[in-house]
């Protein structure tokens, strides 16, 4: 099945996380500690599909307002899809983004509202993080920190795919497959180095590359 975040269609299947399909797929939502109910930067709104998520768990109800879990805001690290059908989600960061681009004039009022429902929930917050230590929202510290920097290395692609883009950037994986002369699959630095045929019908790979590559099917007719 696929998902829409933020616009862009995820694959996903059920049991994944919010958090785990937007990864996969290069969704632009926040997981600073790894996904690992701390930083309260993964909260999505889900605009469609929410009775097919896994229902609020108590991290979530200890992080976020009513008024947010009404708006139907989750936490991504923690929402799980239950159901197959169609879910359509917009995470805070985007929305946030979204708004300094088409409306920044509303950028302080809604800094001042998402910062509010944080602090009303400061106490329950604190109280949550603070009971950690067993049950199933314990953290190992070894795991936390290598959570930690998968969570700093995806973003850091996110930027890297967001400059790449802008400059007409393809990445790595979306660069279409070469094809040889006689119709055989050709790898790109080999045919790079290719070199025009005395007869102009084909291309013939330089003996360097034929002596490293014996088995290729790059032939002159």
């Amino acid at each position: 099945m696929n998902i829409t975040i933020n616009n862009r269609e995820c694959s996903a299947q059920v049991g994944d996380r919010l958090l785990d399909v937007a990864r996969a797929g290069h969704g632009h939502i926040g997981y600073f500690c790894g996904g690992n109910a701390i930083c309260q930067t993964c909260y999505v709104r889900v605009l469609e599909g929410a009775e097919l998520l896994s229902p609020i768990s108590d991290a979530e109800r200890s992080m976020l307002s009513d008024k947010l879990i009404a708006e139907g805001t989750r936490m991504a690290c923690q929402a799980l899809i239950e159901k197959p059908g169609t879910i359509r989600i917009l995470s805070e960061v985007e929305a946030a983004k979204q708004l300094a681009l088409e409306n920044p004039l509303q950028l302080p009022a809604y800094m001042s509202k998402m910062g509010w429902e944080s602090a009303i929930k400061f106490t329950d917050t604190i109280a949550f993080q603070a009971r950690r230590e067993q049950g199933e929202h314990a953290l190992e510290p070894t795991q936390l920190l290598h959570d930690i920097a998968g969570a700093i290395g995806d973003a850091i692609q996110l930027v890297i795919d967001a400059i790449q883009s802008v400059f007409g950037v393809k990445r790595p994986a979306d660069k279409p497959e070469v094809k040889a002369g006689n119709g055989c699959s050709g790898d790109a630095t080999l045919l790079d180095k290719l070199l025009a045929c005395d007869n102009g019908h084909h291309r013939i790979a330089s003996p360097e590359v034929l002596l490293r590559n014996e088995e290729s099917c790059v032939t002159c007719n």
